[in-house]
């Protein structure tokens, strides 16, 4: 669908200038990663955030306070330098259905991915995957999943983990995916996401997809499946493109603004 309508688009875009500024951080999920200034520090502490990001976002912050806490508010040195004795501290930690089984694994994958497969940031754990040539992040997605939970690497991990990584192919919309990605690839011009990852391009990006954005966005004809799937995310996303086809994504704060803030 062709989207047309001159006053759709500069509604939303009055909506975006809105929400994103500074101001929407201290209530949001992000601020966790606004915490800190080194790159590795702020996509580990984004990460995780994202992933914890399901539920009151009062809860999640504090979950993920208490988890940095944990890590002496140090994430990627902890995550270079922690040993089986090192992780006491968490075997109580608990947000909701992630528990410290799931959050083992995390910490485990993330100690690879730094230290034996020498990467120097989180990014090419997606970029990897991803041709200039692709539409969007899908492929990303996918291949990350399966790097996630790699056997040969992983011969133990615990398969009750992989709830808590979500998968296109498994028609997930990956929602906490997609935010981590919107915050690391978009600009950090009006000081909300950071911009700090290069390669993927914000136009590959996919609009994080729930409940209260699906609704706006129905009721503004941006889309029509009736499930909250991997279709329905670039269903929404094909449309945001007919507005902005460099930064279709910008359009998430305004349709989460309009759903969770003003109860549209």
């Amino acid at each position: 669908m062709k989207i047309i309508e001159g006053g759709l688009k500069e509604f939303l875009d009055k909506k975006v200038a809105q929400y994103e500024k500074p101001d929407f951080i201290k209530d949001d999920p992000i601020c966790v990663p606004h915490r800190f200034s080194k790159n590795q520090d702020i996509e580990i502490a984004g990460f995780l955030a994202a992933i914890l990001a399901w539920g009151n976002r009062k809860s999640i912050i504090s979950s993920c306070n208490r988890l940095l806490a944990a890590m002496d508010n140090a994430p990627y040195d902890f995550i270079l330098n922690f040993e089986e004795q090192d992780l006491k501290p968490f075997l109580g930690f608990a947000h909701r259905t992630f528990n410290a089984t799931d959050l083992f694994h995390f910490l485990d994958f993330l100690q690879y991915h730094y230290k034996a497969a020498g990467s120097i940031s989180l990014e090419t754990a997606f970029s990897k995957y991803l041709k200039k040539s692709d539409a969007d992040i899908e492929p990303a997605l996918v291949s990350f999943y399966n790097s996630f939970f790699d056997e040969d690497i992983f011969p133990d991990y615990p398969r009750r983990t992989r709830k808590h990584i979500a998968t296109p192919f498994k028609k997930s919309a990956c929602k906490r995916l997609n935010m981590f990605l919107r915050w690391m690839v978009r600009s950090d011009a009006k000081g909300v996401d950071f911009g700090i990852w290069k390669t993927i391009k914000p136009s590959q990006l996919v609009c994080p997809l729930d409940v209260h954005v699906a609704r706006v966005a129905k009721h503004f004809n941006l889309l029509q499946r009736p499930g909250n799937d991997w279709l329905a995310a670039k269903e929404l996303t094909q449309n945001l493109k007919s507005l902005d086809a460099k930064d279709p994504v910008k359009y998430d704060f305004a349709l989460f603004g309009l759903g969770v803030v003003e109860k549209f």
